[in-house]
Protein backbone atom coordinates (compact mmCIF):
# COMPACT_ATOMS: atom_id res chain seq x y z
CA UNK A 1 0.00 0.00 0.00
CA UNK A 2 1.26 3.47 -0.86
CA UNK A 3 1.13 6.08 1.89
CA UNK A 4 1.70 9.80 2.10
CA UNK A 5 3.63 10.35 5.31
CA UNK A 6 6.22 12.47 7.10
CA UNK A 7 9.95 11.80 6.89
CA UNK A 8 11.92 13.39 9.73
CA UNK A 9 15.13 15.13 8.68
CA UNK A 10 15.63 17.65 11.50
CA UNK A 11 18.34 17.70 14.13
CA UNK A 12 17.86 16.51 17.70
CA UNK A 13 15.11 18.56 19.41
CA UNK A 14 14.60 20.55 16.16
CA UNK A 15 12.18 18.52 14.03
CA UNK A 16 11.74 19.25 10.33
CA UNK A 17 9.76 16.98 8.05
CA UNK A 18 9.34 16.20 4.37
CA UNK A 19 6.02 14.94 3.04
CA UNK A 20 6.82 11.88 0.97
CA UNK A 21 4.95 9.20 -0.93
CA UNK A 22 6.30 5.81 0.12
CA UNK A 23 5.43 2.13 0.23
CA UNK A 24 4.10 1.32 3.71
CA UNK A 25 6.64 -1.52 4.06
CA UNK A 26 9.63 0.85 3.96
CA UNK A 27 11.04 2.45 7.15
CA UNK A 28 9.97 5.96 8.16
CA UNK A 29 13.19 7.59 6.95
CA UNK A 30 13.95 4.98 4.30
CA UNK A 31 13.24 4.70 0.62
CA UNK A 32 10.44 6.78 -0.87
CA UNK A 33 8.80 7.27 -4.25
CA UNK A 34 8.42 11.06 -4.42
CA UNK A 35 8.72 14.14 -2.20
CA UNK A 36 5.65 16.38 -2.33
CA UNK A 37 6.28 18.99 0.35
CA UNK A 38 7.78 20.12 3.65
CA UNK A 39 6.54 20.80 7.19
CA UNK A 40 8.36 22.93 9.79
CA UNK A 41 6.65 22.84 13.22
CA UNK A 42 9.36 25.08 14.79
CA UNK A 43 8.04 28.33 13.33
CA UNK A 44 5.05 30.15 14.77
CA UNK A 45 2.69 29.48 13.03
CA UNK A 46 3.94 26.22 11.52
CA UNK A 47 5.20 26.42 7.94
CA UNK A 48 3.73 23.94 5.46
CA UNK A 49 4.67 23.82 1.76
CA UNK A 50 2.77 21.24 -0.29
CA UNK A 51 2.71 20.73 -4.05
CA UNK A 52 -1.09 20.48 -4.32
CA UNK A 53 -1.01 19.04 -7.86
CA UNK A 54 1.27 16.18 -6.89
CA UNK A 55 -0.71 15.50 -3.70
CA UNK A 56 -4.03 15.36 -5.57
CA UNK A 57 -2.45 13.15 -8.23
CA UNK A 58 -1.25 10.63 -5.63
CA UNK A 59 -4.54 10.72 -3.74
CA UNK A 60 -6.28 10.01 -7.04
CA UNK A 61 -4.00 7.00 -7.55
CA UNK A 62 -5.09 5.59 -4.18
CA UNK A 63 -2.34 6.74 -1.81
CA UNK A 64 -3.53 6.88 1.82
CA UNK A 65 -2.35 9.83 3.97
CA UNK A 66 -1.45 9.28 7.61
CA UNK A 67 -3.54 11.09 10.24
CA UNK A 68 -1.04 13.94 10.63
CA UNK A 69 -0.62 14.38 6.88
CA UNK A 70 -4.41 14.32 6.42
CA UNK A 71 -4.70 17.22 8.90
CA UNK A 72 -1.97 19.17 7.06
CA UNK A 73 -3.64 18.58 3.69
CA UNK A 74 -7.00 19.77 5.06
CA UNK A 75 -5.37 22.87 6.56
CA UNK A 76 -3.87 23.74 3.15
CA UNK A 77 -7.08 23.07 1.25
CA UNK A 78 -5.85 20.05 -0.70
CA UNK A 79 -8.51 17.74 0.81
Amino acid sequence: MVKIRLKRIGAKKRPFYRLVVADSRYPRNGRFIEEIGTYDPNTNPSTVNIDADKAKDWLGKGAQPTDTVRALLKKNGVL
